[in-house]
């Protein structure tokens, strides 16, 4: 991802000093491991010894790799240049028990899980904000009437707070299902060359997963399974689908004929090249844009499960590249949201307009009910309503004037309707005498619950 849309939080989960230092934490602890359960040579003063020297140089490393070829060992060359330096030169070498036992997955694949459960924290947090944002604003435009559109046509009266309030339970399933794919990908696997723990006790893994706060992956075949890795995917494709529908529906609703909503504009900020009066809705284009990355790299991940036999390693270099842009764009993509839904433009007057737009043709729901009510079957109340409705409609496509639909109703032998019962079917309130059950609901919405944190 270009480095305009990474946040320095999430930047540093997957630059080169974090992994590394992770390596070392893991490399360091597998030490200790060793020198703790006393079946390998390595004494308790050695491993205390490896964890005060222990240290690496990220530059040194790209020198080391260019020559190996092997980012790992050039990794292992360096530490056990820092691990050494203070070692008499006819001393026994400390960093000669440094991944004892270890192969290359043990240490990159624990890592790795290790830093998607920093990144996915940083992704809790924004839903979270994002979720808070969206509940408090449903909230205070709980009553701000709006007209609710069905497959992009006018349909029936509603309240601003509903859209909110949609975002808001979606960003909370999504909270949920971020949760539950931190604690998926959140394991350690340090079993050997094919999972066999040929050269390394089982015990070692444990107690360096243990203090890095990750499960035991129970059977690994050098790599962990990237079903993980793919269920963590799909959950962000999600995540970003919740942000493109929302992104879209402010979207929609600045278009000039619509204009309800709106992003913020900023002073001194420009719309246009050419045409100086436009206020463009970039920043959610961008999210719209930003989320086809992330579901497109979601099926990197489904590919990437596949692997020959017990490892390959056709999976390593198409997710360093999709796991990165996910999380940093999910990440830019939640900040764009947080900035645009927290101060989004609301226009009440404009929602106002069209509802009245169709001359009261949304209320012809309403209008049927009540006719089926006074006793008339459902098929003549419908030939009723529709046929006045669509003589409204003719007139207001050709932007002409002439009769209300509650005039055309009124002005028809057949209604059967008094004008007591018109004048509270034609009260847009009257579809939202229940409504209010909706935002009891969001009041008991929380986003505060708290998961487990992984630091860096």
């Amino acid at each position: 991802m270009i480095d305009r849309y990474t946040r320095p939080e999430m930047g540093h989960v997957f630059s080169l000093q974090n992994k590394y230092a992770i390596w070392q934490k893991i490399e360091v602890l597998a030490c200790e491991a060793h020198a703790e359960l006393g079946e390998i040579g390595i004494t308790r003063e050695e491993a205390s010894w490896i964890r005060e020297h222990a240290s690496f140089d990220k530059d040194e490393i790209d020198k080391i790799e260019a020559v190996t070829n092997h980012d790992v060992i050039a990794f292992l060359t360096n530490m056990g240049s820092y691990v050494d330096a203070d070692v008499p030169k006819d001393g026994p070498k400390p960093s000669r028990w440094i991944h004892y036992g270890m192969t290359s997955s043990d240490l990159g694949d624990t890592a790795l899980c290790y830093q998607l459960s920093q990144a996915t924290d940083i992704l809790i947090k924004d839903c979270r904000v994002l979720g808070k944002i969206c509940r408090r604003r449903a909230l205070e435009e709980k009553d701000t009437l709006c007209v609710g559109r069905t497959h992009g046509i006018h349909a029936e009266p509603m309240t601003f707070g509903m859209k909110f309030g949609s975002w808001a339970w979606e960003l909370k399933r999504d909270l949920d299902r971020l949760v539950d794919a931190r604690k998926g990908i959140s394991c350690g696997a340090i079993s050997g060359a094919v999972g066999s723990y040929s050269s390394i006790d089982p015990r070692v893994e444990r107690y360096v997963c243990e203090r890095l706060g990750l499960a035991v992956d129970p059977l690994s075949t050098q790599v962990i399974s990237r079903d993980h890795h793919a269920f963590l995917a799909g959950v962000l494709a999600t995540v970003a689908s919740t942000c493109e529908r929302i992104a879209t529906e402010v979207r929609g609703l600045q278009k000039t004929d619509t204009l309800e909503a709106e992003e913020p504009f900023k002073k001194g900020q420009k719309g246009s090249s050419a045409m100086p009066h436009k206020r463009n809705p970039i920043t959610m284009e961008k999210v719209c844009g930003l989320s086809r990355v992330v579901k497109a790299n979601a099926q990197v991940a489904f590919d990437n499960v596949a692997l020959w036999h017990e490892r390959d390693i056709s999976h390593s270099s198409a997710e360093r590249v999709a796991q990165a842009d996910s999380f940093v764009a999910l990440d830019h993509m939640f900040q764009c949201l947080i900035r645009v839904i927290d101060g989004l433009v609301l226009y009440p007057e404009q929602m106002r307009a069209n509802l009245n737009r169709t001359r009261g043709l949304i209320f012809s729901s309403k209008v049927l009910l009540a006719l089926v009510d006074t006793g008339l079957t459902r098929e003549d109340a419908y030939q009723i309503v529709q046929e006045s409705a669509m003589s409204t409609w003719a007139e207001v496509q050709r932007c002409e004037a002439g009769k209300s639909f509650r005039e055309r109703l009124e002005a028809d032998e057949r209604c059967t309707l008094t004008t007591g019962q018109l004048d509270a079917i034609f009260d847009p309130k009257s579809f939202l005498a229940r409504v209010g059950v909706v935002f009891e609901r969001l009041e008991g919405l929380s986003f505060d619950d708290e998961g487990q944190s992984c630091g860096a």
